[in-house]
């Protein structure tokens, strides 16, 4: 019996720790490496875990429903090649094995971060709350202490109705010695903000460069566009040429699609070159931000690129985003033109090399070969990790980018 232990993947730079939503696999159940094995609530997404091991699930050390941290063991596979090639070849249906019977040396292996309870467990493990997940989702948005409440559902749990019920109570007499104006407790997903950011400025060394883009031929070719799509299409954004525009710099500027790798002082320090054009976009959530990743954006058309922005989008706002679908990318796009700023400066994303931020549309005076016109113009911020590269290659970006932009070199499908 060859086994090989299971444990919490890292989704994200700063991630710390997860919550398991589900196993997608039962005890004794054959599992194939890449298969999906179990699905975590991260501090940004449910994500959907891989395996990354063929193998026989032979114990489950973490539940539904409880937390562990980055690296905690949550489950044991057997591996052995000669008896696991046979139950695949069979296809049979094997019976659950109890694997702490059959092998005493497998007993439970819980971390000090999480707990172990049996189905007729009915103690509440100190420092552990019982609650179900809307519940603690809803708590961690207002403040609310659930460790504060008297839980109505079995064994304690605290259920929605009862976060409900305390937010109403503190609305209408608010606590002793609590303020609206005082200090808030932090949601999950801006104490992963708040991680990431100042991992951002305090370790990764930025500068910006700027420049005007002049939206005319692009809005243009946008009616046009959108004129010969089929009823009920995706309709391309601004994002979406966006998108393509980053990708098509990207390329012609490959030094800055990389990514900064090792300890400065350190020998190994080195770039990261990427393969392709992959690229982050910021989506405003409910308590915060995701930056949900379109890998091999050179290859999509605006077409199927507005098609992929909207479903990946939507899945953002559910939470319902895939592990891959946030890494990987060299530089994301920031785009809060539609809410007014003219101008603004976005913190890189780690390991990101670059961010590019764009202000709002808005019509301008402009001299053209000495006359003067009134164009729609955004400012576009680039802002660069000085490891990956230096003035002149970003300067050299930004001219290109705003070439494409202004251009009609696009194509739909």
């Amino acid at each position: 019996m060859a086994l090989v232990a299971v444990e919490i993947p890292r989704v994200g730079l700063v991630m710390e720790n997860a919550r398991l939503v589900r196993w997608l696999k039962n005890v004794g159940d054959v599992v194939r490496q890449g298969e999906p094995l179990l699905e975590l609530e991260t501090e940004k997404s449910t994500v959907e875990i891989e395996s990354t091991e063929s193998g026989r699930l032979v114990e489950i050390l973490l539940h539904a429903d409880q937390e562990a941290r980055v690296g905690d063991r949550i489950a044991w596979l057997d591996n052995d090649t000669e008896r696991l090639g046979a139950d695949m070849t069979r296809g049979t249906e094997s019976s659950t094995l109890d694997a702490s019977a059959a092998h005493p040396s497998l007993a439970p292996i819980a971390s000090k971060h999480t707990h172990t309870m049996g189905l007729g467990d009915q103690k509440r493990t100190p420092g552990r709350i019982r609650s179900s997940p809307v519940a603690r989702r809803l708590a961690a948005q207002q403040g609310v202490d659930l460790g504060r409440i008297a839980g109505s559902g079995p064994h304690g749990r605290v259920q929605l109705s009862d976060v409900e019920r305390t937010i109403e109570a503190r609305s209408a007499q608010p606590a002793a010695g609590f303020s609206e104006y005082g200090p808030q407790p932090l949601s999950s997903m801006r104490r992963a903000l708040a991680r990431a950011m100042t991992l951002s400025s305090t370790t990764v060394p930025q500068f910006v460069v700027e420049r005007a883009v002049d939206w005319t031929a692009l809005q243009e070719l946008r009616a046009k566009l959108v004129a010969k799509l089929p009823a009920g299409a995706a309709r391309p954004s601004v994002n979406d040429f966006l998108l393509q525009a980053v990708a098509r710099a990207l390329l012609s500027s490959p030094a800055l699609n990389a990514t900064f790798s090792g300890d400065v002082n350190s020998p190994d320090a080195g770039l990261v070159p990427a393969h392709g054009a992959h690229i982050g976009l910021v989506v405003a959530v409910e308590g915060g931000v995701l930056v949900p990743v379109f890998h091999g954006v050179e290859h999509l058309g605006l077409a199927e690129m507005a098609r992929r922005r909207r479903e990946t989008v939507e899945r953002a706002l559910q939470g319902k985003l895939k592990r891959e679908e946030l890494e990987g990318a060299t530089i994301s796009l920031s785009n809060l033109g539609a809410r007014g700023p003219d101008r603004f400066t976005a913190l890189i994303n780690p390991p990101q090399a670059a961010i590019l931020a764009v202000g709002r549309q808005r019509d301008c005076v402009v001299a053209i070969d000495g006359r003067i016109h009134v164009r729609p113009m955004s400012q576009l911020t680039l802002t660069v990790d000085h490891r990956v590269a230096d003035g002149r290659l970003a300067a050299d970006f930004l001219a290109c980018l705003a070439g494409i932009l202004e251009g009609d070199v696009w194509r739909l499908d």
